[in-house]
């Protein structure tokens, strides 16, 4: 009988609907998943707590295949994955949608100064001028990372009329190369993060880089707060080197509130929240799961693959 060992938290969403013969371990506690796993054959780890995921990871050495909901599990020991030779299928693309608009909504943010009319209406006083005058039309916006996300946030861009290049290894027509895009920084009005946490990407965006974009680009972060060398961007934040920055993440998260870039009135953080302005999430990933279940119990393929090689 294949065991399977399952976060509590998705069981409303997955238990009338599993097939008939598996022997199901739900938990709710890193303690109960430490129990849970022994002899699990399929594992879906996901809690609150990112060191109770590895743990249980650790201690699941019969796993042959890991789920999760998350798209990065940069988290997760890639040794233990490795070595064990455990197929792993992520999140990629569950929170695509959302992520996507939250891109855009932050870029309309910025454009239009709606920050400042938001802190307007709470003063209840009446603005006789738009504080945001830039106009998305027209605009040109460098799109690093053409996962599942990026190409959300391409057409949708591409509907505001913004001029989208993108950057991918495959190169292309209208697309720049990985070797291409930092001698081109400076074309951009928009520069749109949304590329996997790797160490190949860690600090893609540092001080040169941030000295090349145009002095009122706009630096948009939605990938993982690693993607930029964080004290370099407080200081071309400050200094007024670049105009702004939308950033969903930050090093570290949850951000200290005496953390200095809470200060800078460039600089819009939105918390990490682009990926749960939803209420489709877990639905979705409850079907893909059954779905994935069906097929592994046919020995067909799962998907979407995370390699742990290479991080995505």
């Amino acid at each position: 009988m294949t065991k399977l060992a399952v976060s509590g938290l998705i069981r409303p969403l997955l238990e009338s609907q599993l097939p008939s013969g598996l022997d199901v371990r739900w938990f709710m506690t890193h303690e109960e998943a430490l129990e849970a796993v022994k002899g699990a054959e399929i594992g879906w780890f996901d809690m609150n707590e990112k060191e109770a995921m590895a743990a249980a990871l650790h201690a699941a050495t019969d796993l042959k295949w890991l789920n999760s909901i998350y798209a990065g599990l940069d988290f997760l020991p890639m040794d233990v994955l490795i070595d064990r030779g455990i197929t792993v299928t992520n999140g990629v693309g569950i929170n695509a949608i959302t992520i996507a608009e939250y891109t855009v909504m932050g870029m309309l943010n910025i454009a239009k100064g709606y920050r400042d009319v938001v802190r307007a209406q709470d003063r209840r006083e009446w603005l006789m001028d738009s504080p945001g005058k830039r106009e998305l039309a027209g605009s040109k916006a460098l799109l690093l990372g053409y996962g599942a996300i990026g190409k959300l946030i391409k057409p949708r861009l591409k509907a505001f009329d913004v001029d989208v290049t993108v950057v991918r290894r495959s190169g292309g027509a209208g697309v720049l190369t990985p070797d291409q895009w930092r001698e081109q920084l400076g074309e951009f009005d928009w520069i749109i993060l949304a590329v996997p946490s790797t160490p190949e990407t860690e600090n893609m965006i540092a001080a040169n880089e941030l000295a090349s974009m145009k002095s009122d680009a706009i630096l948009v972060n939605i990938a993982r707060g690693e993607v930029v060398d964080q004290p370099a961007l407080i200081e071309a934040l400050k200094a007024r080197k670049i105009g702004g920055a939308f950033l969903d993440v930050t090093t570290p998260e949850p951000l200290p509130a005496d953390h200095e870039l809470w200060t800078l009135d460039n600089a819009h953080i939105s918390m990490h929240l682009s990926g749960r302005a939803q209420n489709m999430m877990f639905i979705r990933s409850a079907e893909r799961f059954l779905e994935n279940l069906q097929r592994y119990l046919a020995g067909e393929p799962v998907a979407p693959i995370f390699d742990p090689k290479l991080g995505y």
